[in-house]
């Protein structure tokens, strides 16, 4: 039976426990997309906390996938020596850190990329605020080849692994959704056509890493939208990634337009509506040879104890506790009734936008208030 604080292997990588930071935009970059040292000090953090992995903020492959303020590029060589020393960091303290590679499409601005944002179709739907430009198949190819060339530098960078975003309605989701994704062409229609993107990423970074480079993938089992990639779509998808060597797979579901049923849910507070994207996880973890990631509002050891030695999960990802208890790993560790002290209000994304990085905004105010007495 699997045990959580065991080690374990996504491809070749080797992690001494279970838990994993899901990747979490930390804002925490200069506005062209370089990484900053405060960054690098946060990873540092979660790694002295015992996180076995720590998957980095999405990170956009090219100018035009940026979404918010303080969000990480790789779309440049320039970065090199910022991204070296972030790694080096991470690996002198034992910890292991992955790279996950956005392009942000119709959910970019223009106030934010200075021109149109693109998405598969034109129409303003879902999660857009404003209408994006159709992209044409070479653009479709170029976007695709910046993933790749991404791939390449994150190797060559010193990143443990990549992980490919193709959830919560991102550029790679938006090809998969029927809803943003009413092309007529190769790209459109069918599932088929409709993960063509998906898959010429992937096969693409492959070739550019190679198939001994740990590749993996967050990835919408559904979309819980009207008109959205369901759960038969999202289990076919992930098979077929299974049977074309992803390393493994993050299950994840919704979007910003999901509303309540969105991938960062409020008022977890109990062990009922913890792991709410287990289902779709499980149902995944039945038909694919790859490692499986459950991520979803994860606050107590035991229902992650229970996902893994019971459910199957390969690992468990955590973001929001993180942001609040970067040590959780080893609280549960020493104290397995240990319930997490995040209380999902998602307050804590918001000093990302404007005061250069995320923060628990209830603690920092709690720590304010007893270092008044």
């Amino acid at each position: 039976m699997a045990k959580v604080f065991e080690s374990s292997e996504i491809g070749s990588l080797s992690l001494k426990n279970r838990l994993i930071r899901s990747a979490t935009w930390e804002g925490m970059c200069e506005e062209d997309g370089r990484p900053t040292q405060k960054l690098t000090d946060c990873y540092k953090t979660l790694v002295n906390g015992g996180i076995g992995l720590i998957i980095t903020g999405y990170t956009f492959v090219r100018a035009d996938g940026k979404q918010l303020p303080g969000k990480m590029g790789i779309h440049t060589d320039a970065f090199e020596d910022d991204f070296k020393q972030m790694t080096r960091a991470v690996h002198e303290l034992g910890g292991k850190i992955a790279i996950q590679l956005v392009h942000a499409g119709g959910q970019a601005t223009s106030k934010t990329i200075g021109r149109q944002p693109v998405a598969p179709s034109g129409e303003k739907v879902g999660s857009y605020d404003e209408p994006p430009a159709a992209l044409s198949i070479l653009e479709i190819e170029d976007i695709s080849d910046a993933f790749a060339r991404a791939a390449r530098r994150a190797k060559a960078w010193g990143f443990d692994a990549v992980q490919i975003h193709g959830a919560h309605g991102y550029l790679i989701s938006q090809f998969l959704c029927p809803l943003t994704n009413q092309r007529t062409d190769a790209y459109g229609g069918s599932l088929e056509n409709r993960s063509r993107f998906l898959f010429d990423v992937y096969g693409k970074i492959r070739a550019q890493v190679g198939n001994d480079y740990p590749v993996f993938i967050k990835l919408n089992g559904e979309d819980n939208l009207e008109n959205g990639l369901t759960r038969e779509e999202g289990l076919l998808v992930a098979k077929r990634l299974s049977d074309n060597g992803i390393d493994a797979i993050e299950v994840s579901a919704g979007s910003a337009a999901s509303g309540e049923i969105g991938p960062a849910r409020e008022k977890i507070n109990t062990e009922e509506k913890e792991g709410y994207n287990l289902y779709l996880a499980r149902s995944i973890k039945e038909q694919v040879r790859c490692p499986v990631i459950s991520v979803g509002g994860f606050r107590s050891f035991k229902t992650v104890q229970r996902a893994v030695e019971e459910d199957g999960m390969d690992f468990i990802s955590l973001s929001r506790p993180l942001i609040r208890e970067p040590d959780l790993p080893l609280k549960w560790q020493t104290d397995p009734e240990a319930r997490a002290t995040c209380i999902s209000c998602n307050k804590c994304f918001m000093p990302g936008l404007s005061k250069g990085g995320i923060y628990c905004v209830i603690q920092k105010k709690s720590d304010e208030k007893n270092s008044s007495r």
